[in-house]
């Protein structure tokens, strides 16, 4: 296909169904994809733009639509184990006990890349991203493509990732050749991702994989700082580590401290805000959105459900842009298990907009 891209594409947009496959339309996007196009698909975590791993100019219309930064570096998804070993030099022993015990699903492994990779995946380090997914739409369109899937967050670059069609028809219609309409997402944030290169682990990104049941297998885990705070790096490591993610139109403001006081003073900076003429969402949880008596209230899961809050995340910032509130207040989550994860996007998406209660 030719290399320069224009937005007024015609995309299509199919519906298959998880549970009832249509592989006649699964074998279309598979041509499309080996063919240097553009296709939108669902996976278990969130919504993925997917092009021909191995087609540099195919990965840099991927860049294009997005408009992404070229120096983020992709992760290529694949639909059997055997495939990797052509896209890495070596599996150590830690990776594959991983393999065998996450994939196929939310775990992405970087490793040391064989030649085979462009470094237009990579934005030129010598290690590439991989995993598999488990969802049964993305499985067999990756094997009907024959060639492993590069493919990020299906949103324009820097905005909430998409969960469900109507997130991806918003950002990208007319920027790609395919989308393929799967209904929602599970897991509902993105992978994550973990660095076995050497010795030990070092997660770059939390997901759906969380640090405990990554350390059952591997023993000690080690988490990179750039997670937790806003570390700048001149080449990020991983999807996600550089640069502002996960950004709704409205400013977003985590507010971090015990859940009563973080009530009180969301409720106060409602009142204050609102007196300054600002539209404001609060993003609550199921345990509180009745305490609030300001502002727009939106509960985004159970806090003794931490899981309903990951699913829930990149939606709620969403449906608060489509009814245009100016501030969000969010309630800060705990941080053990997968609410690593939801804190991670959370922060990022506030531009690390923190306030104590």
């Amino acid at each position: 296909m030719d290399g320069e891209m224009s937005f007024f594409m015609d995309t299509q947009v199919v519906r298959i169904d998880p549970d009832n496959l249509d592989h006649g339309a699964l074998k279309r996007a598979g041509a499309l994809i080996k063919a240097g196009g553009l296709v939108v698909f669902p996976t278990e975590t969130v919504y993925g733009l997917g092009a021909n791993g191995l087609d540099a100019g195919a990965v840099k219309r991927i860049f294009k639509a997005k408009g992404r930064p070229s120096d983020n570096p992709l992760i290529l998804h694949i639909s059997r184990a055997e495939d990797l070993d052509r896209l890495v030099a070596e599996v150590p022993t830690t990776a594959s006990m991983l393999m065998e015990r996450f994939w196929p699903g939310p775990l992405t492994l970087v490793l040391k890349k064989s030649p085979l990779v462009p470094d237009a995946v990579t934005a030129g380090l010598d290690t590439v991203a991989v995993r598999m997914p488990s969802h049964p739409v993305a499985m067999n369109m990756i094997y009907y493509a024959g060639v492993p899937v590069a493919a990020p967050s299906a949103n324009i670059s820097g905005k909430p990732s998409p969960t469900r069609t109507s997130h991806v028809v918003y950002d990208l219609m007319g920027r790609v050749d395919m989308i393929i309409d799967g209904g929602d997402v599970d897991v509902g944030l993105e992978s994550t991702v973990a660095e076995v290169t050497g010795g030990g682990v070092i997660i770059l990104r939390p997901g759906g994989i969380t640090l405990e049941q990554i350390g059952e297998v591997a023993g000690e885990v080690f988490i990179d700082p750039a997670i937790s705070n806003n570390n700048a790096m001149d080449i990020p490591r991983s999807p996600g580590m550089k640069y502002t993610h996960y950004s709704p139109d409205a400013e977003v403001i985590v507010i971090d401290g015990i859940l009563d006081r973080v009530v009180i003073r969301i409720q106060q900076m409602a009142e204050e805000l609102e007196s300054q003429g600002k539209m404001v969402g609060i993003m609550a949880t199921d345990q509180t959105r009745a305490l609030y008596k300001r502002g727009t209230v939106i509960s985004v899961g159970d806090r003794e459900r931490p899981r309903t809050i990951a699913a829930n995340l990149f939606a709620v910032l969403r449906e608060f842009d489509g009814i245009g509130v100016d501030v969000i207040l969010a309630e800060s989550m705990d941080q053990s298990g997968v609410g690593l994860a939801v804190m991670n996007r959370l922060l990022k998406s506030a531009g690390y907009n923190i306030v104590r209660a």
